[in-house]
């Protein structure tokens, strides 16, 4: 893996975490609290994840979620390690 692919993905995982992370703080604060959520920062990249990627996302089917995030690099793709087999006898 490159370098630079390593990076994206790293930035892109970055991303995507925080502003799903805003989205479910708003929706946390619609729900119980009837206001509004904490303000996010301004701007066109902003507006793109928020009002783009996010709703995307979430109507994504979970497979397919799945699938695109195993895709992508990174410590999610690691799989389980099995433990060494232990001996049943006694120490001693």
């Amino acid at each position: 893996m490159t370098r630079s692919r390593s990076r994206f993905a790293r930035w892109l995982r970055a991303n995507s975490e925080r502003y799903l992370l805003e989205d479910a703080q708003a929706e946390m604060a619609r729900r119980y609290l009837g206001r509004p959520g904490p303000a996010g920062e301004r701007g066109l990249v902003p507006a793109l994840w928020r009002h783009l990627f996010v709703p995307v996302y979430h109507r994504l089917p979970p497979r397919l979620r799945q699938s695109a995030m195993e895709a992508m690099p990174g410590s999610h793709r690691r799989g389980w390690r099995t433990p060494p087999s232990r001996s049943h006898t006694p120490g001693i």
